[in-house]
């Protein structure tokens, strides 16, 4: 027999898929909500590249003056009008783009480690011994503070700065038109540095090597 190709589907996958099988038990309610998270993620794509754009060519957003922007942008990626709510988006969005260009913060920067253990920052500054990092989430899961803590250990690894060092550090998670803040003290990164160096060395040491012939 011969099957048909289907080639512009290979590497997808469907929300009712095979693989994810646990759907054939869902009720309505849940097979909705399953649905409409699928939708969040891409939305969630689509606003941080927005806010990168943004903040990479200073351009400043306004809650009430990019509207059109914002919702322009979001159904160029093909995003269904019925799962954009544009006030909600701004009252998180143009707080994080705006302080981020006002803090001058570079944005989507990687912060490397080794092969093991590395991560992109939304935005991240360090001027005048003072480290900011801010993260932008679009979703309504709650956010965690650990993953800019392990920006943080990431940043001093890379560039070799004591976090004793640093005179300060603020974290800040924008979600659900909320800022959350953090100013870890010295000891808290280090012992994240600690424990990224501690656990790429467990990895490092199972981890096999490829020999070339």
């Amino acid at each position: 027999m011969i099957f048909n190709a289907h080639s512009d589907l290979v590497g997808k996958h469907a929300l009712l898929g095979a693989s994810k099988f646990s759907w054939l038990n869902y009720d309505e309610e849940t097979l909705v909500q399953r649905y409409k998270q699928q939708w969040a993620t891409q939305i969630g794509t689509a606003l941080h590249k927005l806010a990168s754009d943004c903040i990479n060519n200073h351009i400043r957003l306004s809650k009430s003056g990019d509207r059109h922007l914002v919702f322009l942008e979001l159904t160029r990626c093909g995003i269904p009008t019925d799962f954009i709510d544009i006030d909600s988006i701004l009252l998180t969005l143009v707080p994080f783009v705006n302080d981020a260009i006002g803090f001058k913060m570079s944005s989507e920067q990687i912060l490397y480690y080794s092969d093991n253990c590395f991560g992109c920052a939304d935005v991240i500054a360090y001027r005048n011994k003072i480290l900011r990092i801010h993260d932008y989430k679009s979703g309504s899961l709650p956010a965690h503070m650990e993953q800019l803590m392990i920006y943080s250990g990431l940043f001093c690894l890379e560039y070799k700065i004591d976090p004793y060092d640093i005179q300060e550090t603020e974290l800040r998670i924008y979600q659900n038109s909320e800022i959350l803040y953090h100013k870890p003290s010295g000891k808290e990164i280090m012992d994240v540095c600690d424990r990224i160096v501690e656990a790429n060395g467990i990895i490092e040491k199972i981890n096999p090597k490829v020999v070339t012939l």
